[in-house]
């Protein structure tokens, strides 16, 4: 079964300092149909996660001025925006990295480099459209 196309109308959200991470992740989710916000820091995402109320945040962890921990916490503080999924992205995968994104709040951790079928596939657990609920 194929995920193109799976994911139409989904607005997600990817924040990472690395041009060649948010340009991967785009293209991906674009070709699945998602709508793409993308953000290079933590203050950019922020200033964007008002207008454009993602469904779904990934957030790198190591970014410069605001870190992902930072970012999440901050994300996960506000009553407006504490519910929408945040997926933190490293290329750590030591068990503290994983416990630390846990303790501000994150919902899961993705080690980069991801595949496009890891990238879809937590999209796809996070976020039901109305008709497949």
């Amino acid at each position: 079964m194929s995920t193109e196309g799976d994911l139409s109308g989904i607005r997600v959200m990817v924040i990472d300092d690395s041009n060649t991470i948010r340009r991967s992740a785009e293209i991906f989710l674009g070709k699945a149909g998602a709508r793409v916000i993308l953000a290079e820091d933590g203050f950019d995402a922020l200033a964007k996660i008002a207008d454009h109320e993602p469904q779904l945040i990934f957030c790198d962890i190591l970014m410069p001025r605001l870190d992902g921990y930072q970012t999440c916490a901050m994300i996960k503080r506000s009553p407006r925006f504490r519910d929408i999924p945040v997926v933190m992205l490293s290329s750590k995968d030591g068990l503290f990295d994983r416990a630390r994104g846990r303790m501000v709040g994150s919902d899961r951790y993705l080690t980069k480099p991801f595949s496009k079928d890891s990238l879809l596939a937590t999209v796809a657990e996070f976020v039901r459209r109305p008709e497949t609920v």
